[in-house]
């Protein structure tokens, strides 16, 4: 990200707000392509084209983004998501939950 970004000469619009807005932008449009499906559905309609290639799209777009902002933020993203997952673990213990669906 950080060459691609360099390449093009587009550090200096890299912001942490900038790049968070970006972000938002791109999950919105992958909740777009949700929005009206029936939610019993949405996983099955999803395996199949064109739907399949615009998720895969968007939520690259998504990561994409994710990733530009803890560089910006300079936030170890692998080290961030251990902790919380540590935390949640602790916080949720197995067979503390409401059981399966």
């Amino acid at each position: 990200m950080r060459q691609f970004s360099a390449d093009r000469h587009w550090t200096g619009y890299h912001d942490p707000k900038s790049v968070l807005l970006a972000l938002v932008g791109e999950v919105g449009e992958l909740a777009e392509l949700f929005q009206w499906l029936p939610a019993d559905e949405a996983r099955e309609l999803a395996k199949d084209e064109p739907l399949r290639t615009r998720v895969g799209e968007e939520l690259s777009d998504v990561l994409l983004y994710l990733v530009l902002l803890a560089d910006v933020l300079d936030v170890d993203l692998a080290t961030a998501a251990d902790a919380k997952l540590t935390a949640a673990a602790l916080k949720y213990p197995v067979g503390t939950g409401p059981g399966p669906i």
